[in-house]
C-alpha cells in the first residue's frame, strides 16, 4: 500500500461537508491508495454516511468507528494504528483537496528522496475548486535535508500536518502519535514530529481546500478550549524532556511554549470571554515562569512577540490584577468606539 489518508469525522454530515471530502479523496488520480475515516462517536449520521462510501469503495475505504469521542488525536491515532501504507496524510473532514493532490506530493516525495513533503492551501468559504486567498504552508527556507538550523525553524513554525504527507516508517519507529481527548493537538504533535524527520520538500501550488465557517474551533473561545491548548504545550514540553530535545533546542521549546501556553491563550481568552476570570489569568503566567522563569529574555519573544504585547505582558509579571482591569478597561473602551 503506497499511502493511508486518515480522516477524522465528528458530527460532519450537515450540507453536504463530508460528502464534499470524501469525494475529493474517492477520486484521486493514485489508486494505490486507503482512506481510513476514523469516527469519532457522532452524535449526526456522519457514520451512515461513511459506511456508504465504504460499500460503494470497498478497496478504498475502510471505515473505524470510535465507541467514545476522543477528539481529532484520539481518532487520528486510531487511524495510525490501522495505516498499512508506506505513506500516511490527514485532512480534516470538512475540507478537501485536488485530484491530484497525493500524486503531486508522492512525485515529489520520489524525485527527492524526502519523508515528508507539504504543499500550500488555500482559503474557501463555499464548496469549490477555485482557488481563494492562497497561504503559504511552509517558507523555502525551512525545506531540503532538515539539519539543526532546519529543525529549530520547524520548531518555531511548523506549518499545518494536514498539508502534508510523512513516511510511516519515521512514525511507527518513533512511536509519534496525538494527545488524545483535547483540542490543538496539532499544536504539540506538528513541531515534536519535525525533528524526526530528516528532508521535507514542498510542491509549491495550493492543493488543499481549508474550509473556513463559523463553527470550526478556531471560531469559538471558551476557558475549556484555552485549557486544551496549555495542556497541548505541556505535553509539548514534557514530550521534549523525555526525548532528550530540551538541552538541543531549548529556546525554540522555551518560545513555542511561551507562545501558545501563555501569549496566544492570555489575549484569546481575555478578548473571546464574556467574564473572563483572574484566577485563571494569574494561573497562565505562574504557568510559563514555572517551567521558564526569564521567557521575557528569550531572543525569539524579542523579536516576534509584538511591542504592545510585551508591554501588557510586562505589567501583568508585575501586577496580575492591574492588568487584568487594565486590559479590561481597553477592550471595553475600544468595543464602545467601535459601537
Amino acid at each position: 500500500m503506497q499511502l493511508s489518508v486518515i480522516v477524522p469525522v465528528y458530527n460532519m454530515a450537515a450540507e453536504g461537508k463530508l460528502e464534499y471530502c470524501m469525494d475529493s479523496l474517492v477520486g484521486q488520480t493514485i489508486t494505490d491508495m486507503e482512506v481510513i475515516a476514523v469516527d469519532d462517536a457522532s452524535a449526526d449520521n456522519s457514520l451512515e454516511i461513511l459506511r456508504a462510501y465504504q460499500e460503494r469503495y470497498p478497496e478504498k475505504v475502510k471505515v473505524i468507528a470510535s465507541p467514545v469521542n476522543k477528539r481529532q488525536g484520539g481518532a487520528k491515532n486510531l487511524g495510525l494504528k490501522a495505516a498499512a501504507g508506506e505513506w500516511v496524510g490527514f485532512i480534516d473532514s470538512d475540507d478537501w483537496v485536488t485530484p491530484d493532490y497525493y500524486e503531486k506530493l508522492l512525485a515529489k516525495a520520489r524525485e527527492t528522496g524526502a519523508d515528508v513533503v507539504g504543499c500550500d492551501y488555500s482559503l474557501v468559504s463555499s464548496h469549490t475548486f477555485e482557488t481563494g486567498t492562497v497561504v503559504e504552508n511552509n517558507t523555502k527556507d525551512q525545506t531540503g535535508i532538515l539539519d539543526q538550523e532546519k529543525h529549530r525553524k520547524l520548531l518555531l513554525r511548523p506549518g499545518s500536518m494536514v498539508i502534508k504527507i510523512y513516511r510511516n516508517s519515521v512514525i511507527r519507529e518513533n512511536g509519534l502519535c496525538f494527545p488524545e481527548g483535547i483540542f490543538y493537538e496539532d499544536n504539540c504533535a506538528g513541531p515534536l514530529w519535525s525533528l524526526y524527520f530528516t528532508h521535507f520538500e514542498r510542491v509549491e501550488e495550493p492543493l488543499y481546500f481549508y474550509y473556513q465557517h463559523d463553527t470550526s474551533t478556531v471560531h469559538r473561545i471558551t476557558e475549556e478550549r484555552c485549557r486544551d491548548r496549555m495542556r497541548a504545550e505541556e505535553i509539548f514540553y514534557e514530550e521534549c524532556g523525555k526525548r532528550g530535545f530540551l538541552e538541543t533546542y531549548r529556546e525554540e521549546i522555551e518560545y513555542r511554549f511561551t507562545e501558545l501556553f501563555y501569549v496566544i491563550t492570555l489575549f484569546s481568552y481575555m478578548q473571546g470571554v464574556a467574564r473572563p476570570k483572574l484566577s485563571f489569568v494569574r494561573q497562565l503566567r505562574r504557568g510559563v515562569e514555572e517551567r521558564f522563569p526569564h521567557f521575557r529574555e528569550n531572543a525569539y519573544y524579542r523579536q516576534l512577540t509584538g511591542e504592545e504585547e510585551r508591554r501588557l505582558i510586562a505589567m501583568q509579571c508585575r501586577w496580575d490584577v492591574r492588568f487584568y482591569w487594565y486590559y479590561r478597561l481597553q477592550l471595553f473602551v475600544r468595543r464602545l468606539r467601535g459601537s
